[in-house]
């Protein structure tokens, strides 16, 4: 065999399952491969930020890395926006990225670049294969890696000759056992003991804040540290995965403005942090600040971030005592009179018809608040977040989460403005006929960046500043864009409207999309 076969053999045992690609003619080696090892399922995308999007929706469901195949570094220059979410969330991403043959190297050809400059800054391991005798066991320590915890991205840098030559009959590699260091949870007996003292001693100025994948018993773990100490608790603004729906716990996200996070936190002596670190604004502002925690403000780190925070939770629960807090009844959801649709008409509709064990992709921007307010009261469901802020990560991520779990239907909440970075991501839907139902947020505008503008002091902004957040001239047709891929597609613009055509798509196999105006 060569040394692509050995790599995708050391990578299918240690429990890769696919490989998202755009490959090029230094990756050849690597797709003939995955032929020859069948359990390594390829999925095409027309762009490379749709290949690293999708592993990253992939790994934040199954918790395994997916495999992205990506050409040179231009290749994978296109697709750090999404690996810079994927870094963010902790999620197992291996990215193979072929380089030229060893003694091509030297001539510079016209698409050489320095790699590892590039996969740095994403990847928490990055490596150069040495040659094909040594590739299995790279790429094993790359999964590895991607695995933790912490878990992260890991980038390969495979060059061609090391792909094609040969690779001896030696026994398998395997993969390589994991350190006592990545085989721990993380978790810290010392700062576990302060924890619990503070919560139990001094709950009203203790809070805690929990991050990272945060599943039912996560919460449901959380609920019952709040019902026993009485401290506040709250939730990362944009955690990588998290529980919701109908009888989960639900808390407080930190608010995305940095002021009204301030207020939310103010009066904090100390601030527990599980599988998080300490909140910080997302911008700086004029006389503004980073922290966003009290002056004088204590913080105690159970877990850091990108370790699973069950062990953490549950741990802490158990040394207050703490006995599991009554699940939550949630309410009845109204959809409102068939109306023009806004963001609230949306979130009711949406919230109200999403199935049970459904899969939410975020992306909505500011139109996804309507969701959000009646969504702890819909059917069970998990929500993928953008944690990395980096958009255009939405349809991709949906992507990989479909192929995760193709039992589940999954619906991309998705911004028009933020949907056009990686449009490419319905081609595949369609190749893969997946059970995708996208709900595109056609506000003609890049909103939060009005919102922003407003805040930057500009009392009238001009017209040249207005055209940099306006969609309308012209406006976007998202059906037919659709159409184009391969996606059926509709619009609406009313409420009744929504809801009928929300209906039947949840109810019919593979990917459809509905471009809903809002008012």
């Amino acid at each position: 065999m060569n040394g692509a076969v050995r790599a995708l053999e050391v990578a299918q045992a240690a429990g890769t399952e696919i490989c998202f690609a755009n490959p090029g003619t230094t990756e050849m080696e690597f797709v003939s491969a995955l032929d020859a090892v069948k359990g390594v399922r390829p999925v095409l995308c027309l762009f490379e930020g749709v290949a690293t999007g999708a592993a990253d929706g992939w790994g934040r469901i199954r918790g395994q890395p997916a495999l992205t195949l990506l050409h040179l570094g231009p290749g994978l220059a296109n697709g750090l926006a999404n690996l810079h979410n994927a870094r963010r969330a902790g999620s197992p991403v291996v990215n193979i990225v072929g380089d030229h043959a060893g003694w091509h190297l030297a001539a510079d050809a016209p698409l050489a670049s320095d790699i590892e400059s590039l996969a740095r800054p994403m990847s928490r391991f990055v490596r150069r294969v040495g040659g094909a005798g040594t590739i299995g066991s790279d790429i094993a320590e790359a999964m590895s890696a991607a695995v933790g915890p912490p878990g992260g991205v890991s980038t390969l840098i495979v060059p061609q000759d090391a792909a094609w030559d040969d690779v001896a009959g030696s026994p398998f590699p395997g993969t390589r056992e994991a350190s006592d260091g990545q085989r721990a949870s993380g978790l810290e007996g010392d700062a576990l003991e302060r924890a619990t003292r503070v919560l139990r001693e001094s709950p009203s100025t203790a809070g805690l804040l929990i991050g990272g994948r945060l599943d039912a018993p996560s919460l449901e773990a959380a609920a019952a540290i709040r019902e026993a100490s009485g401290c506040r608790v709250w939730v990362d603004t944009f955690p990588s995965i998290i529980a919701q729906g109908r009888g989960v716990p639900a808390f407080e996200a930190v608010p995305y403005f940095p002021e009204q996070a301030s207020e939310a936190l103010s009066g904090l002596e100390t601030l527990v942090l599980v599988g998080t670190k300490p909140p910080v604004a997302f911008f700086g502002y004029p006389g503004g600040r980073s922290t966003l925690a009290p002056d004088g403000c204590t913080t105690i780190t159970v877990l850091p971030p990108h370790h699973d925070p069950a062990p953490g939770l549950l741990a802490l629960a158990a040394a207050l005592g703490a006995k599991p807090a009554a699940a939550p009844t949630g309410g009845a959801i109204e959809i409102p009179a068939d109306a023009a649709l806004d963001v609230l008409g949306l979130g009711a509709v949406l919230a109200s018809r999403q199935p049970e064990n459904a899969i939410v992709v975020n992306e909505g921007a500011t139109s996804s608040l309507g969701w959000g307010l009646h969504a702890p009261n819909a059917p069970r469901h998990d929500v993928i977040h953008l944690t990395g802020g980096a958009i255009g990560q939405g349809l991709p991520a949906s992507i990989g989460a479909a192929l995760a779990a193709p039992d589940r239907r999954v619906i991309a909440l998705q911004a028009d403005g933020s949907g056009m970075y990686t449009l490419q991501s319905l081609w595949t839907m369609a190749r893969e006929n997946l059970d995708v139902t996208v709900v595109v947020c056609a506000n003609r505008a890049y909103r939060i960046l009005q919102f922003e503008l407003a805040r930057s002091g500009n009392v009238e902004p001009g017209p040249g500043a207005q055209s940099l957040t306006d969609l309308s001239h012209p406006e976007l047709d998202w059906t037919r864009l659709s159409l184009g891929m391969g996606v059926p597609a509709v619009r609406v613009g009313t409420v009744a409207e929504f809801d009928r055509e929300l209906a039947r798509s949840l109810q019919e196999p593979g990917p459809s999309l509905i471009e809903a105006l809002i008012s």
